[in-house]
């Protein structure tokens, strides 16, 4: 087992832009207004829909912000069900939509089909690959996948977890048994063991099978809230205080759930993923952190470049983080009531037990970063340190 360096020696640069006085920037030559009205950017969502405060609802975010501030046309259509799939996407190509992007998984083959059926059109999959005949990933000149290096984030929640938790046991559980969900609770379970191995410490992850890496607990769909709680409730019981649901909308069931627990007196706290819950999830005095993904500016950026007439695979297939500006910028954690993030104090917004420990202050950084460029450490740093447990 390779043995990565603690996570205390993570730290970030401040990068300052200084502007030379009396010498105006130059000039950028001006977008075609034209062509990108003439732009029609379409999405579809997962059965989650775009009120999920997850990642449907983080993806219409930047297509609406895409329509407004690029001046594209935007259509977007909700799936109730994996039946809606293919004939929503049909049902898009025939409004004239000339990129199409697809929310999740579940809808690859679906989209993957119509990729290559339209090779006229472009088409965006988040959080997934496209696939082949064979289910493996497949590379179609029309087809861009918005992936994300989700591991290393949910290992920093995974490590702030186990340091904050007060009982020494914490959970996590997910919608279905898919990679784009299993890669949350693994790299959580491996960030727990990291602050085990660290301090001596001995906190238990529920939900992950943390011997195989691959069981855990699942609700079956992206759609059942209550069974979503029934979980919450279990690991309560079996002495969890800190819990990461990676189901969706499903996960409003644990936000119910330990609601009702604190009102009763208990001090249990939530973690979210793919936006950030805080502002997104109705509940923010209850969530610690949230691993957020920063879909809706991987979107923008990719109705962006498909409007001003890049091709998708050859301008915006980088493997698999997200790119801004030459300049990387991953997943990363914001932490509520753990200090000031760009100018919003949320020291109120959990009970003082559940500020961040004084070990865990090196990563604040990371924690509590807003959207923009991740913080830079050296190359060897970042290899020491990626979720390796």
């Amino acid at each position: 087992m390779k043995k990565a360096c603690s996570a205390m020696t993570l730290g970030a640069a401040v990068a300052l832009v200084l502007a030379a006085c009396g010498t105006p920037p130059a000039q950028r030559p001006a977008r075609n207004l034209e062509g990108a009205k003439n732009f029609t950017a379409c999405m579809l969502s997962d059965e989650g829909g775009f009120d999920d405060h997850s990642f449907n609802e983080s993806g219409k975010k930047g297509l609406d912000r895409a329509g407004k501030e690029l001046g594209v046309k935007t259509i977007a259509v909700q799936s109730e069900n994996s039946a809606d799939y293919a004939t929503n996407i049909y049902a898009l190509i025939q409004q004239n939509c000339k990129l199409v992007i697809g929310v999740g998984f579940n809808i690859a083959a679906d989209l993957t089909e119509s990729a290559k059926a339209n090779p006229d059109i472009q088409f965006a999959l988040i959080d997934a690959s496209f696939i082949g005949a064979d289910g493996k990933p497949a590379t179609l000149p029309n087809t861009k996948p918005l992936l994300f290096k989700t591991a290393e984030a949910a290992y920093l929640a995974g490590y702030a977890a186990a340091g904050t938790s007060r009982t020494g046991v914490v959970g996590t559980y997910g919608g279905k048994p898919l990679p784009t969900v299993q890669i949350f609770m693994d790299g959580f379970a491996k960030g727990v063991a990291r602050y085990n191995q660290d301090t001596g410490a001995q906190v238990q992850v529920k939900g992950w099978d943390t011997t195989t890496g691959k069981g855990g607990s699942f609700v079956g769909n992206f759609t059942d809230a209550a069974k979503g709680q029934a979980i919450t409730e279990q690991f309560i019981s079996q002495g969890a205080d800190i819990i990461m649901p990676v189901a969706g909308p499903v996960g409003q069931g644990t936000l119910s759930s330990v609601r009702q627990k604190n009102d009763a007196g208990g001090t249990n706290a939530v973690i979210w993923v793919d936006s950030d819950g805080y502002t997104s999830s109705g509940d923010g005095s209850i969530i610690m952190t949230s691993v957020v993904k920063e879909i809706g500016n991987s979107v923008f950026d990719t109705v962006k470049n498909a409007s001003e007439g890049e091709i998708l695979l050859r301008a915006l297939h980088r493997n698999p983080q997200e790119q801004r500006g030459g300049r990387r910028t991953l997943p990363r954690l914001r932490l509520s009531g753990a200090g000031a993030g760009q100018g919003q104090a949320r020291g109120a917004a959990r009970p003082d037990h559940r500020r961040v420990p004084r070990r865990l202050h090196p990563l604040r950084p990371l924690l509590t970063a807003r959207p923009g460029p991740a913080p830079r450490a050296s190359t060897a740093t970042r290899k020491r340190a990626c979720c390796e447990a």
